[in-house]
This record gives structure tokens, sequence and C-alpha cells, in this order.
């Protein structure tokens, strides 16, 4: 299997790098943080989920901040991630092809599609190895302003344009303090005949 580490690994987890994308814009109070703990091989992605003050919904997420950057991953067949710790919760790992400038009125970014896909591991053990788990692309479900779409265009894995790792209520299912400690995440290759194409550099900058 070739990989090519996208955060963590042998690409430093940079805090910098995430920003907060929380309920607060929505009128709600959950609130996320990022950060990683010398003491861990990895980023911490806490915080609290609030639900109460939007009747039962509410999110909390960090995402990629850099809206210039971009990912060409279509030399791999998906994403692993390296779980170091979990607290049994679930989570959903977001990716986005497309970014939009945002509304002129009101400031905040324009909504696209986004690929989702929920994952739970379960609750850490101390001294029990961490966990990994392989998404392949076609296992991210296309979703607009949190519906899933049918008929949605594939994930253009060419320009990948943003990453989020995001905690939500589920239909009220989950909420209160979380924490996931991610050791990497990174586009992974399983096809023997597709690893000669993988390339060694796999994101850019460009001018939007």
């Amino acid at each position: 299997m070739s990989h090519q580490d996208l955060f963590g690994g042998s690409q430093k987890w940079d805090p910098a790098d995430w920003t907060a994308s929380d309920d607060s814009v929505r009128g709600g109070k959950s609130q996320s943080y990022l950060d990683v703990p010398l003491s861990e091989a990895g980023a911490r992605f806490y915080g609290v989920l609030d639900i109460g003050t939007l009747g039962g919904a509410g999110f909390a997420s960090q995402r990629t901040r850099c809206n210039n950057r971009k990912w060409d991953l279509s030399s791999y067949d998906g994403i692993q991630l390296d779980v170091k710790h979990s607290d049994g919760k679930r989570y959903t790992l977001i990716l986005k092809d497309r970014l939009l400038p945002k509304n002129a009125e009101t400031g905040r970014e324009q909504a696209t599609i986004s690929y989702e896909y929920d994952f739970q591991f379960s609750m850490s053990i101390e001294g029990v190895p961490s966990s990994e788990c392989f998404i392949p692309w076609d296992a991210f479900r296309p979703t607009y302003r949190g519906k899933e779409i049918k008929d949605a265009p594939k994930l253009n894995t060419k320009e990948i344009r943003r990453f989020s790792v995001m905690m939500r209520s589920f239909f009220g299912d989950q909420e209160g303090s979380f924490s996931l400690t991610v050791g990497s995440i990174s586009a992974v290759t399983t096809d023997t005949s597709r690893m000669a194409e993988a390339v060694k550099t796999t994101s850019s900058d460009i001018v939007s």
C-alpha cells in the first residue's frame, strides 16, 4: 500500500492550518478546538456540543483554513485515518472540491456540496494500539446543507479544496464534551497497478 501523509505523520500537524466552524453561525453555542499536545503523537479535536440552543440540532467542527490551497489526490484510492484516542462518539470527515466567494451581503460562505463519511471508534483503552480506517472515495456521501443528494457529481479528487472533522448531534443522539486524537490523515493507494502513479507532492498553492 502506497500512501501520502496529508496531516500528521511526515507532515506535522500545525493548529494554525485549522479553524473552527461551529453552529454559532446559526445561533448555537457549540465550541470546538484543535491543538497538538506535546504528550500526544497527533492532533486533538475536542470541545462541547450543545444541542439545547438549536432544539436538538448542533455541530462543532474544525476545517482547513487556507481557501487557496488544493490537493491533487487523483492517483490514490481513498483516505486513511489513524486514530490514537477516541471517546467512542460518532464523527464525520468532510471533503469539499469547490469553494465559492463569501456572500457580499452577509459575509458568510456560500454553500457548496460536501462529501461526508461518518466514523466511530471504540472508546480508547490505555495500552491498546491506535486504530486505522480506510475510506474509499465512493464511500463519501454527497450532501448539501446537511441533506444527502442524489445524482450529485462524483468527488473531484484532482482538486480537493477543504478537509473538515465534525462532531454533530445526529438528531439528538449525542451531546456534551467530545475528544478525538487523530494521528494522521493520509491518501492511500490499495491497487498495486496504481502505485506508480501516486505522486510525491499532492498539494499546491493556487490563486483563486
